[in-house]
């Protein structure tokens, strides 16, 4: 039922014995989010990357697709198993085949006795791009030296699994397209086409934490012209074509508190989730065979600055029965990007910040089985309060990020509405008492509720609640081995609707895993 999840390798009993502090060794990362539903047909299993990871020199290595599974799966998984030992800091990844960005992640830091996760996705909807031999490339930039003396070791494996009997195979896109700095030239008789975009503020700096930053003019380390507000545009020859939140990830370092992330991730963090846009309404522009330019931008990056990383992919689908399908965009409705901050000084300096856009655009297309009206609303709006002292001793933001899309399919029978409505939140703050003991406590939220009628009637639907809790403490400016560190977190994860029931809850204490529930 859901995308992808990162599994412990050795689960600890929850009568272990529970330490007072952290030691030097905890649980093997471990999310609530469920595993990938696999069919019970005949799989075959291609190795992508075994590699170590030293420095910034990539792993290039080549694909060739398996045999005895054919060529029209029913769902194809990929799998990453990694281990690490000795002191590293948190690092970003990405997995591309034949230059499409399949996989986007991070890695947990380790204890010195090392830990070992493992992080599933479906990947199916590249099936296109896994039916030819490919080069492949994959990058965890990390350094080792005399301090940090972590090797990333990892595996990626893809397992295929065969369709059964006359099992139609997953509805995946017929061709899928890598967005590099080039102009596109789509399939001409596409007739849904979907961008995709893994994109993350982060590389270290302030847009690493980019929903903390302030405008230039107030006292803030973190300094951004329009303060946090962020969106994440794609345009097609440049006209807005769709607009999206985006999520804020937490890394395994963030949140100036390792000790919170040892065990629990942050929802996404190892397993990047992209941002998708419909852009079937531009289809009848894109399909006239000539090339295009698409291209990903961030609204609110102060300019020039970098910190941002948007790879992307074009997935189409295409009309079978047609050689070319005509059509046109009939609709642009966007409104005025609002975007307000409010300083409030003080012996705690708080900002508040409100922002927000809408788009609408319709379009219609021509194919072999009628005209097909395809409309697509999407609204994004962000509420923050940001409070801290004036040494950023005291700094804690409480945030709401809103994420409504209705996507309305005209045409081959009843419309076809699907209802989107995402919402992503952050509650945390950041103290460092007189005694140096620096503390946080932060809730992550990744919501999302989704809906799909037919002549009015609902054929499917789900609701996502996906909740990260966390506290830990620990010393400042002291040697590792008396920074006296303690720390609870948890995650519960539940996924409900019409495929069925998913409920997780996972708790640990000093690194210890003290609670592993589910209800159905």
């Amino acid at each position: 039922m859901a995308a992808g999840t990162a599994l412990g390798a050795n689960p600890a009993s929850a009568a272990e014995p529970i330490p007072t502090e952290f030691g030097t060794d905890w649980h093997d990362p471990l999310t609530a989010a469920p595993p990938v539903d696999k069919p019970a047909t005949r799989s075959c299993e291609v190795t992508l990357v075994d590699t170590e990871f030293r420095d910034f020199t990539p792993y290039t290595g080549s694909y060739t697709p398996p045999k005895g599974c054919g060529d029209r799966w029913s769902k194809v998984v990929l799998r990453l198993d990694g281990k690490v030992k000795g002191r590293q800091y948190d690092r970003l990844g990405h997995l591309e085949v034949g230059g499409v960005e399949v996989l986007r992640t991070s890695t947990p830091e380790p204890s010195p006795e090392g830990i070992q996760w493992s992080v599933e996705k479906d990947v199916t909807h590249y099936s296109d791009t896994f039916r030819r031999g490919r080069s492949v490339e994959m990058l965890i930039g990390n350094v080792v030296d005399d301090t940090y003396t972590g090797v990333i070791d990892v595996e990626v494996t893809l397992t295929f699994y065969a369709a059964q009997g006359r099992a139609k195979p997953a509805d995946a896109p017929d061709t899928v397209l890598p967005l590099k700095n080039a102009p596109l030239t789509t399939p001409r008789n596409s007739e849904k086409i979907v961008a995709e975009v893994y994109a993350t503020g982060s590389g270290g700096g302030c847009e690493e934490f980019w929903y903390l930053t302030v405008p230039d003019d107030e006292p803030y380390s973190c300094k951004a012209d329009k303060g946090p507000y962020r969106e994440v545009q794609v345009k097609v020859d440049g006209q807005l074509a769709g607009i999206a939140s985006p999520f804020p990830n937490v890394w395994t370092g963030g949140w100036s508190n390792p000790f919170l992330w040892y065990v629990v991730p942050a929802p996404r963090a190892f397993d990047v989730k992209p941002l998708e846009y419909d852009l079937t309404p531009f289809a009848g522009i894109l399909n006239d065979g000539r090339e295009h330019r698409v291209e990903v931008s961030v609204a609110g990056v102060p300019e020039g600055q970098s910190g941002w990383s948007t790879p992307a992919n074009v997935l189409v689908w295409q009309d079978e029965n047609s050689r070319t399908v005509t059509g046109a965009l009939t609709r642009h409705e966007e409104s005025d990007p609002s975007n307000t901050t409010t300083h409030t000084p003080g012996p705690l300096h708080r900002q508040d910040t409100e922002g927000g856009h809408r788009l609408t655009v319709s379009g219609y297309l021509n194919t072999s089985h009628g005209r097909v009206v395809t409309t697509v609303g999407r609204t994004v709006a962000n509420t923050s309060t940001h409070r801290w002292t004036e040494d950023e001793n005291t700094d804690g933001l409480k945030a709401r990020w809103s994420d409504d899309e209705t996507v309305t399919v005209d045409g081959r029978g009843p419309a076809r509405v699907t209802h989107t409505n995402r919402a992503y939140t952050v509650d945390g703050e950041i103290t460092v008492d007189s005694a140096d003991r620096l503390r946080t406590v932060i809730t992550l939220g990744d919501h999302a509720r989704t809906s799909t009628t037919r002549a009015g009637k609902r054929v499917s639907w789900s609701r996502l609640d996906d909740t990260y809790t966390g506290d830990a403490a620990w010393t400042l400016n002291v040697p590792r081995d008396q920074r006296r560190a303690v720390g609870t977190s948890g995650e519960h994860y539940r996924l409900i609707g019409s495929e069925g029931c998913y409920d997780r809850t996972i708790r640990t204490e000093q690194g210890t895993l003290t609670q592993d529930r589910r209800i159905c």
